[in-house]
């Protein structure tokens, strides 16, 4: 049966997945009543493992240090107790091939060689070329749906990836380019980007030791 992951750990969880979020964003993230959410990152604040910072009209959570750490040594825990058969690592091994296509499928999004140069911006003129691009994301989401069924089987948090992903890539069909590679809507990347940080936080992996 899915580990219900407690509500600190979710909360202290989803700023590290946001990397800056305000608060109603983190209790959105986490899954989390507002108020409580609130309440445990004052908490969390207190102990040192949240900082709040403001940039003009915008303010949000991050995590330091200690709360990284702190993160990590709860996710440890969880993972232990919840998925003795190592289900979550198995799931990260097929999700790799896959993590290395979609960074293909963003960066041809991205830039398309021309005579003028291989790192050429993609204006998106050539619908067949932004048609393929397209293409291959239903591809990886429809790879994808499996892995988040598997995850979410041992631990509920992990729910809500693919369904995410697909709900981008349909604005991106509809003709919404930056819900492909956006950073400030939940397009396909940042869907993915979350994920993959989700796994190797999970792991205790580290992104560039990856293999």
């Amino acid at each position: 049966m899915a580990r219900t992951s407690e509500p600190q750990l979710l909360v202290l969880h989803a700023v590290r997945l946001l990397g800056f979020g305000d608060t109603p964003a983190v209790a959105d993230r986490a899954g989390t009543d507002p108020g409580e959410t609130a309440t445990l990152l004052s908490e969390a604040a207190g102990r040192g493992w949240l900082q709040r910072s403001s940039f003009a009209d915008v303010g949000g959570w991050w995590l330091t240090e200690d709360g990284k750490g702190e993160n990590e040594r709860a996710l440890a825990r969880e993972r232990e107790s919840a998925d003795p058969d190592g289900i979550i690592a198995a799931t990260h091994r097929e999700f790799l091939p896959l993590n290395a296509s979609l960074q293909r499928a963003c960066t041809d999004w991205q830039l398309k060689p021309t005579a003028a140069g291989r790192l050429a911006p993609n204006d998106h003129t050539d619908t067949d070329w932004d048609a393929r691009i397209l293409d291959e994301l239903t591809t990886i989401g429809a790879a994808l749906a499996p892995l988040d069924e598997r995850l979410a089987g041992v631990l509920v948090r992990f729910g809500g990836y693919h369904a995410r992903f697909d709900a981008a890539l349909d604005r991106a069909r509809a003709g919404q380019g930056e819900w492909v590679d956006g950073t400030d809507v939940d397009s396909c990347h940042r869907v993915w980007f979350q994920l993959h940080e989700d796994l190797i936080a999970t792991l205790g992996l580290d992104r560039g030791a990856e293999a």
